[in-house]
Protein backbone atom coordinates (compact mmCIF):
# COMPACT_ATOMS: atom_id res chain seq x y z
CA UNK A 1 0.00 0.00 0.00
CA UNK A 2 1.37 3.39 -0.66
CA UNK A 3 2.64 5.62 2.06
CA UNK A 4 -0.13 7.53 3.64
CA UNK A 5 0.41 11.44 5.10
CA UNK A 6 -1.27 12.56 8.57
CA UNK A 7 -3.30 15.03 6.37
CA UNK A 8 -4.60 11.20 4.77
CA UNK A 9 -5.92 10.37 8.35
CA UNK A 10 -7.30 13.86 9.20
CA UNK A 11 -9.47 13.70 6.18
CA UNK A 12 -10.91 10.76 7.57
CA UNK A 13 -11.29 11.17 11.42
CA UNK A 14 -10.55 13.76 13.97
CA UNK A 15 -8.75 13.15 16.41
CA UNK A 16 -5.98 10.89 14.85
CA UNK A 17 -6.09 8.63 18.13
CA UNK A 18 -2.18 7.48 19.33
CA UNK A 19 -1.15 4.68 21.01
CA UNK A 20 0.37 4.75 24.57
CA UNK A 21 3.02 3.36 26.82
CA UNK A 22 5.50 0.12 25.26
CA UNK A 23 7.60 -0.27 27.99
CA UNK A 24 4.54 0.39 30.82
CA UNK A 25 2.95 -2.72 28.98
CA UNK A 26 5.93 -4.86 29.09
CA UNK A 27 6.43 -4.60 32.50
CA UNK A 28 3.20 -5.64 32.88
CA UNK A 29 4.42 -8.96 31.57
CA UNK A 30 6.64 -9.42 34.42
CA UNK A 31 9.50 -8.96 32.24
CA UNK A 32 12.62 -6.40 33.64
CA UNK A 33 13.40 -4.02 31.00
CA UNK A 34 15.99 -1.98 33.55
CA UNK A 35 18.96 -1.16 31.74
CA UNK A 36 20.61 1.34 29.79
CA UNK A 37 18.44 -0.13 26.26
CA UNK A 38 15.25 0.03 28.05
CA UNK A 39 12.57 -1.34 25.88
CA UNK A 40 14.40 -2.01 23.01
CA UNK A 41 16.00 -4.52 24.80
CA UNK A 42 13.13 -6.82 24.46
CA UNK A 43 12.82 -6.47 20.28
CA UNK A 44 15.57 -9.61 19.71
CA UNK A 45 14.42 -12.10 22.67
CA UNK A 46 10.62 -11.06 23.12
CA UNK A 47 8.86 -10.23 20.04
CA UNK A 48 5.69 -11.47 20.70
CA UNK A 49 5.30 -9.28 23.97
CA UNK A 50 6.22 -6.18 21.49
CA UNK A 51 3.60 -6.96 19.11
CA UNK A 52 0.71 -7.97 21.46
CA UNK A 53 1.16 -4.48 23.32
CA UNK A 54 1.01 -3.04 19.23
CA UNK A 55 -2.24 -5.10 18.98
CA UNK A 56 -3.23 -4.10 21.87
CA UNK A 57 -3.72 -0.59 21.18
CA UNK A 58 -4.99 -0.74 17.69
CA UNK A 59 -7.84 -2.80 19.23
CA UNK A 60 -8.06 -0.10 21.72
CA UNK A 61 -8.81 2.44 18.73
CA UNK A 62 -5.38 3.63 18.15
CA UNK A 63 -4.63 4.79 14.48
CA UNK A 64 -1.17 4.88 14.72
CA UNK A 65 1.69 2.36 16.26
CA UNK A 66 4.95 4.23 17.31
CA UNK A 67 7.93 1.88 17.00
CA UNK A 68 9.61 0.66 19.42
CA UNK A 69 12.85 2.46 18.71
CA UNK A 70 12.79 5.54 20.77
CA UNK A 71 16.22 4.05 22.80
CA UNK A 72 17.06 2.03 20.29
CA UNK A 73 19.80 3.26 18.27
CA UNK A 74 22.72 1.76 16.58
CA UNK A 75 25.63 2.94 19.11
CA UNK A 76 23.22 1.88 22.60
CA UNK A 77 23.27 -1.44 20.77
CA UNK A 78 26.97 -1.19 20.38
CA UNK A 79 27.36 0.16 23.61
CA UNK A 80 25.45 -2.80 25.05
CA UNK A 81 27.78 -5.29 23.30
CA UNK A 82 25.94 -5.97 20.16
CA UNK A 83 27.82 -5.85 16.71
CA UNK A 84 26.40 -2.79 14.34
CA UNK A 85 24.70 -6.01 12.08
CA UNK A 86 23.09 -6.66 15.39
CA UNK A 87 22.01 -3.55 15.82
CA UNK A 88 20.32 -2.79 12.35
CA UNK A 89 18.77 -6.22 12.44
CA UNK A 90 17.13 -5.13 15.95
CA UNK A 91 16.04 -1.73 13.99
CA UNK A 92 14.28 -2.91 11.41
CA UNK A 93 12.65 -5.99 13.53
CA UNK A 94 10.86 -3.18 15.25
CA UNK A 95 9.29 -1.80 12.60
CA UNK A 96 8.19 -5.34 11.13
CA UNK A 97 6.63 -6.00 14.36
CA UNK A 98 4.30 -3.24 14.12
CA UNK A 99 3.47 -3.80 10.67
CA UNK A 100 2.68 -7.25 11.34
CA UNK A 101 0.44 -6.33 14.21
CA UNK A 102 -1.11 -3.69 12.16
CA UNK A 103 -1.78 -6.23 9.57
CA UNK A 104 -3.08 -8.87 11.94
CA UNK A 105 -5.72 -6.13 13.18
CA UNK A 106 -6.85 -5.20 10.03
CA UNK A 107 -7.46 -8.34 8.74
CA UNK A 108 -9.20 -9.28 11.86
CA UNK A 109 -11.63 -6.27 11.50
CA UNK A 110 -15.21 -7.14 9.60
CA UNK A 111 -16.00 -4.96 6.42
CA UNK A 112 -18.10 -2.74 8.71
CA UNK A 113 -14.99 -1.95 10.81
CA UNK A 114 -12.74 -0.92 8.09
CA UNK A 115 -14.89 1.19 6.62
CA UNK A 116 -15.45 3.35 10.34
CA UNK A 117 -11.79 3.49 10.79
CA UNK A 118 -8.44 4.54 8.83
CA UNK A 119 -5.73 1.83 7.60
CA UNK A 120 -3.33 2.86 10.74
CA UNK A 121 0.06 4.25 10.18
CA UNK A 122 3.13 3.16 11.40
CA UNK A 123 5.42 6.32 13.05
CA UNK A 124 9.21 5.23 13.19
CA UNK A 125 9.95 6.56 16.84
CA UNK A 126 13.56 9.04 17.13
CA UNK A 127 14.08 9.67 20.41
CA UNK A 128 16.54 12.48 21.36
CA UNK A 129 20.59 11.86 22.25
CA UNK A 130 19.76 12.11 25.70
CA UNK A 131 17.28 9.34 25.97
CA UNK A 132 21.10 7.08 24.34
CA UNK A 133 23.39 8.69 26.99
CA UNK A 134 20.79 7.46 29.98
CA UNK A 135 21.87 9.75 32.17
CA UNK A 136 18.52 11.56 33.04
CA UNK A 137 19.69 14.52 30.19
CA UNK A 138 16.53 13.47 27.82
CA UNK A 139 14.58 15.10 31.30
CA UNK A 140 16.73 18.71 31.02
CA UNK A 141 17.87 18.91 27.55
CA UNK A 142 21.29 19.61 29.16
CA UNK A 143 23.58 18.23 26.56
CA UNK A 144 25.05 19.31 23.26
CA UNK A 145 26.34 18.67 20.14
CA UNK A 146 27.24 20.21 17.08
CA UNK A 147 24.83 20.04 14.40
CA UNK A 148 26.95 17.28 12.33
CA UNK A 149 26.96 15.66 15.75
CA UNK A 150 23.34 15.63 15.86
CA UNK A 151 23.06 13.78 12.18
CA UNK A 152 25.80 10.97 13.00
CA UNK A 153 24.13 10.47 15.53
CA UNK A 154 20.35 9.87 14.09
CA UNK A 155 21.19 9.18 10.11
CA UNK A 156 21.80 5.66 11.30
CA UNK A 157 17.82 4.82 12.53
CA UNK A 158 16.49 6.97 10.45
CA UNK A 159 17.81 5.54 7.35
CA UNK A 160 16.94 2.14 9.06
CA UNK A 161 13.34 3.23 9.75
CA UNK A 162 12.78 4.09 6.11
CA UNK A 163 13.98 1.21 4.65
CA UNK A 164 12.39 -0.98 6.59
CA UNK A 165 8.76 0.41 5.68
CA UNK A 166 7.44 3.66 8.43
CA UNK A 167 4.85 6.04 7.20
CA UNK A 168 6.45 8.87 8.77
CA UNK A 169 9.12 9.77 11.84
CA UNK A 170 7.72 10.41 15.12
CA UNK A 171 10.92 13.33 16.44
CA UNK A 172 9.72 12.57 20.20
CA UNK A 173 10.05 14.31 22.83
CA UNK A 174 12.63 16.52 22.36
CA UNK A 175 14.13 18.69 25.06
CA UNK A 176 16.77 20.62 23.03
CA UNK A 177 15.68 23.07 20.85
CA UNK A 178 19.51 22.71 18.80
CA UNK A 179 18.48 18.74 18.25
CA UNK A 180 15.29 19.55 17.08
CA UNK A 181 16.68 21.73 14.19
CA UNK A 182 19.25 19.18 13.14
CA UNK A 183 16.56 16.73 13.15
CA UNK A 184 14.34 18.64 10.72
CA UNK A 185 17.57 19.91 8.46
CA UNK A 186 18.86 16.35 8.30
CA UNK A 187 14.89 15.05 7.54
CA UNK A 188 14.89 17.90 4.60
CA UNK A 189 18.38 17.01 3.23
CA UNK A 190 18.24 13.18 3.40
CA UNK A 191 14.49 12.31 3.63
CA UNK A 192 12.88 15.04 1.22
CA UNK A 193 9.72 13.00 0.42
CA UNK A 194 8.96 11.84 4.32
CA UNK A 195 7.51 13.80 6.74
CA UNK A 196 7.85 13.50 10.85
CA UNK A 197 6.02 14.97 13.54
CA UNK A 198 8.03 16.99 16.00
CA UNK A 199 6.81 16.86 19.87
CA UNK A 200 8.89 18.33 22.81
CA UNK A 201 9.02 17.62 26.21
CA UNK A 202 8.57 20.65 28.35
CA UNK A 203 10.13 22.02 31.92
CA UNK A 204 6.92 23.75 31.95
CA UNK A 205 3.62 24.42 30.32
CA UNK A 206 5.72 26.94 28.23
CA UNK A 207 9.10 26.10 27.56
CA UNK A 208 11.47 23.27 26.76
CA UNK A 209 13.77 21.60 29.01
CA UNK A 210 16.49 23.20 28.05
CA UNK A 211 14.56 26.86 28.52
CA UNK A 212 13.44 27.64 24.73
CA UNK A 213 10.26 29.15 24.84
CA UNK A 214 7.49 26.47 23.45
CA UNK A 215 6.04 29.88 21.07
CA UNK A 216 10.00 30.10 19.29
CA UNK A 217 10.69 26.78 19.13
CA UNK A 218 6.82 26.53 16.97
CA UNK A 219 7.19 29.38 15.29
CA UNK A 220 10.59 28.18 13.83
CA UNK A 221 9.25 24.79 12.70
CA UNK A 222 5.96 26.17 11.32
CA UNK A 223 7.76 26.86 7.91
CA UNK A 224 9.38 23.31 7.95
CA UNK A 225 6.61 21.89 5.28
CA UNK A 226 7.95 18.18 6.07
CA UNK A 227 7.27 18.74 9.87
CA UNK A 228 3.06 17.36 9.42
CA UNK A 229 2.47 17.79 13.02
CA UNK A 230 3.88 20.19 16.47
CA UNK A 231 3.55 19.30 19.92
CA UNK A 232 4.11 17.85 23.36
CA UNK A 233 4.60 14.44 24.62
CA UNK A 234 5.61 12.78 28.22
CA UNK A 235 4.54 15.88 30.05
CA UNK A 236 1.91 16.19 32.66
CA UNK A 237 -1.31 15.99 31.86
CA UNK A 238 -2.25 19.40 33.82
CA UNK A 239 0.37 21.20 31.09
CA UNK A 240 -1.42 20.36 28.16
CA UNK A 241 -4.41 22.66 27.87
CA UNK A 242 -1.71 25.97 28.37
CA UNK A 243 0.91 24.26 25.70
CA UNK A 244 -2.24 23.65 23.31
CA UNK A 245 -2.41 27.42 23.78
CA UNK A 246 0.76 28.57 23.50
CA UNK A 247 1.24 26.68 20.65
CA UNK A 248 -2.36 27.69 18.49
CA UNK A 249 -0.52 31.08 18.84
CA UNK A 250 2.12 30.69 16.51
CA UNK A 251 1.50 27.33 14.13
CA UNK A 252 -1.40 26.80 12.06
CA UNK A 253 -0.10 22.75 11.93
CA UNK A 254 -2.03 19.57 13.13
CA UNK A 255 -1.15 19.93 17.11
CA UNK A 256 -0.15 16.19 18.68
CA UNK A 257 -0.31 15.91 21.92
CA UNK A 258 0.05 12.42 24.28
CA UNK A 259 1.33 13.09 27.80
CA UNK A 260 2.07 10.70 30.50
CA UNK A 261 -0.29 9.46 33.09
CA UNK A 262 0.79 12.24 35.31
CA UNK A 263 3.66 10.63 37.81
CA UNK A 264 6.78 11.90 38.68
CA UNK A 265 9.96 10.12 36.86
CA UNK A 266 12.91 10.45 39.21
CA UNK A 267 15.79 9.55 36.61
CA UNK A 268 18.16 8.74 38.94
CA UNK A 269 16.43 5.87 40.90
CA UNK A 270 14.43 5.22 37.64
CA UNK A 271 11.31 5.16 38.90
CA UNK A 272 7.72 6.56 38.81
CA UNK A 273 6.29 8.08 41.35
CA UNK A 274 2.20 7.76 41.69
CA UNK A 275 0.43 10.85 40.60
CA UNK A 276 -1.97 12.98 42.35
CA UNK A 277 -5.33 11.43 43.39
CA UNK A 278 -7.22 14.36 41.33
CA UNK A 279 -6.04 13.25 38.16
CA UNK A 280 -8.46 13.56 35.15
CA UNK A 281 -9.61 10.86 33.95
CA UNK A 282 -8.43 10.46 29.88
CA UNK A 283 -11.77 10.34 28.98
CA UNK A 284 -12.85 13.80 29.79
CA UNK A 285 -9.27 15.36 29.53
CA UNK A 286 -8.77 14.51 26.18
CA UNK A 287 -12.04 15.57 25.27
CA UNK A 288 -11.01 18.91 26.71
CA UNK A 289 -7.71 19.06 24.43
CA UNK A 290 -9.89 18.16 21.07
CA UNK A 291 -11.93 21.12 21.89
CA UNK A 292 -8.52 23.32 22.65
CA UNK A 293 -7.22 22.80 19.26
CA UNK A 294 -5.43 19.13 19.42
CA UNK A 295 -5.95 16.92 16.30
CA UNK A 296 -3.68 14.26 17.28
CA UNK A 297 -4.16 12.62 20.74
CA UNK A 298 -3.03 9.95 22.29
CA UNK A 299 -0.25 8.73 25.80
CA UNK A 300 2.59 8.73 26.87
CA UNK A 301 4.53 7.02 29.90
CA UNK A 302 2.23 5.05 32.07
CA UNK A 303 -0.40 5.12 29.97
CA UNK A 304 -2.17 1.89 29.02
CA UNK A 305 -4.62 0.59 26.41
CA UNK A 306 -7.71 1.31 28.61
CA UNK A 307 -6.19 5.39 28.51
CA UNK A 308 -6.43 5.34 24.21
CA UNK A 309 -9.93 3.15 24.49
CA UNK A 310 -11.30 6.21 26.72
CA UNK A 311 -10.43 8.25 24.03
CA UNK A 312 -12.03 6.09 21.82
CA UNK A 313 -15.34 6.06 23.16
CA UNK A 314 -15.78 9.73 22.86
CA UNK A 315 -13.85 9.84 19.56
CA UNK A 316 -15.95 7.54 17.55
CA UNK A 317 -18.91 7.96 19.15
Amino acid sequence: MEKRKISDLLAQCSPIILDGAMATEIEKQGISIDSELWSAAIINEKPETIKKVHLDYFRAGADVATTNTYQATVQGFQQSGYTEQEAERFITEAVRIAIDARTVFWSDLPPEGRSARPYPLIAGSVGPYGAYLADGSEYTGGYALNAAGYRQFHVPRMQLLKNAGIDLFAFETMPNFDEAKALTNLLHDAFPDDEAWLSFSLADEARLCDGTPLTEAAAYFNACEQIAAIGVNCIKPKWIEPAIRELRQVTDKPIIVYPNSGERYNPIRKQWMMPSKHQLAFSTASKTWYQAGASLIGGCCRTSPDDIRQIAEWARG
